[in-house]
């Protein structure tokens, strides 16, 4: 039998919501809704907070903002949870999973959606009027959380990360005031969010662009994996060539029946023959297909999947040596890697771009597991993605020296004591 200790200073904190003005339901430690509230995804988090605050609008998250500045408690805040990565031990769980507004302007393709929308509801939304969002791999995944770390989706190449897609953020700040930010507004804080996460404060609504694509060729071709190291660096010659609407990803897995393949993700905003014709170098040398298919649909039901990140590299080349190593592990232990194609809109976002990530790099290497003896080849730039990332020790590294530094300033402005520091956090 569990027992469970109801914390006396809970009882003070649901106090303060509610002389605050809270109006959405509270669990404390006991209540019956309290474990299934406060779990994450990652199944190794054991948050234990002294109350997990659900909020149904923005008052609700202002309440909770000033009481936590009032009981000098930490907050965090969880939508989805994919991005939980840290306890909010001792702390309010403030809970945005409810708000989900959700409007679409298909004259101005703009897209408005609270902090708990998720991207499929965006998706099938914009799909009615021939538009798409700059989402990513997964429909479950929170809109919000994503964009402000920078949002890599596969339209990406051809429009940009999703928080260059940022028009308009209502946030509210560490001092319970809410904020209306966009270039003419507040736009320190707006270069700020578009890729520095939830440290400024907890974002209420967002505005951002939608982009005409109703439909694109696409999915997973797998090959066999014996000529892997050809197939490695014909990919790496021919990405240099291949235009912005051409997403791709070459991945070193095993499927199912334990064969190790080598797999292509394609998404191509564009006609079926025409990406064909672009993929025939990738063909010639990769040898018939093995499992898999691609095919023209609509983009709301294009699912390309991902890799988990143990290993995350930011590249700027691939040399011979690197990806004969990649090749190289068959055994029945051997990882998931996944080489992906970046550069395109990425590269160039244009004046007053936010912080996103190392913008230079045009590719990222994924390892789903440390593998030693890759160790003298990896070459480790120590660049990072600030969605992929597990360890938030490691933040800094997803920025540059010269923006890591404009994100403190930003951050000494809006939140001088460090209110947000539960997330990947940049320090004041």
């Amino acid at each position: 039998m569990s027992v469970q200790v109801i914390h006396p200073s809970g009882v003070g904190v649901v106090a303060g919501l509610l002389g605050n003005g809270f109006g959405g339901a509270i669990h404390r430690p006991g209540d019956a809704q309290y474990d299934e509230q406060r779990k994450a995804l990652v199944p190794t988090l054991d948050s234990r907070p002294l109350v997990v605050a659900e909020a149904f609008g923005r008052t609700d998250v202002q309440a909770a903002v000033r009481t936590a500045r009032e009981h000098g408690l930490p907050i965090a805040v969880q939508a989805t949870g994919h991005g939980t990565r840290m306890p909010a031990d001792g702390g309010i769980l403030l809970k945005t999973s409810a708000m989900t507004s959700l409007l679409i302007d298909p004259e101005r393709r703009i897209a408005k959606a609270g902090p708990g929308v998720r991207w499929g509801a965006v998706i099938d939304a914009a799909a009615e009027f021939g538009l798409a969002p700059l989402a990513g791999s997964s429909r479950d995944v929170g809109v919000t959380g994503y964009t402000l770390g920078g949002g890599l989706g596969w339209l990406a190449r051809k429009y940009g990360f999703a928080a260059d897609s940022v028009v308009r953020a209502e946030v509210v700040t560490a001092d319970g005031r809410v904020v209306t930010t966009s270039a003419d507004e507040h736009p320190d804080l707006f270069w700020a969010l578009r890729g520095g996460t939830g440290n400024f404060g907890i974002v209420t609504s967002l505005e951002f662009r939608l982009y005409p694509v109703r439909s694109v060729y696409a999915g997973i071709v797998y090959f066999d994996a014996a000529q892997a190291a050809c197939i490695l660096k014909t990919y790496r010659d021919w990405t240099a060539t291949v235009p912005n609407e051409l997403s791709t990803a070459i991945v070193l897995t095993r499927r199912p029946d334990g064969r190790r393949v080598v797999g292509l993700k394609v998404m191509y905003c564009g006609e079926a023959a025409l990406a064909e014709h672009l993929l025939k170098p990738v063909y010639a040398v990769a040898g018939p297909i093995v499992d898999g298919e691609l095919a023209t649909m609509p983009f709301a039901q294009a699912a390309m999947g991902g890799t988990p990140a143990r290993y995350l590299d930011l590249v700027d080349a691939l040399p011979d040596d690197l990806l004969d190593g990649l090749a190289a592990l068959t055994g029945d232990a051997a990882p998931t890697v996944e080489i992906r194609h970046w550069a395109g809109a990425m590269a160039n976002p244009g004046p007053g771009a936010g912080p996103v990530a190392h913008r230079d790099a045009p590719y990222s290497l994924i390892i789903d597991q440390e593998v030693a003896e890759l160790a003298p080849v990896l070459r480790r730039t120590g660049r990072t993605f600030v969605n992929f990332l597990a360890d938030h020790s490691s933040t800094a590294t997803a920025y540059t020296p010269a923006d890591h530094a404009r994100l403190r300033a930003v951050k000494r402005a809006y939140d001088p004591e460090n209110l947000f520091h539960l997330n990947p956090n940049i320090a004041p």
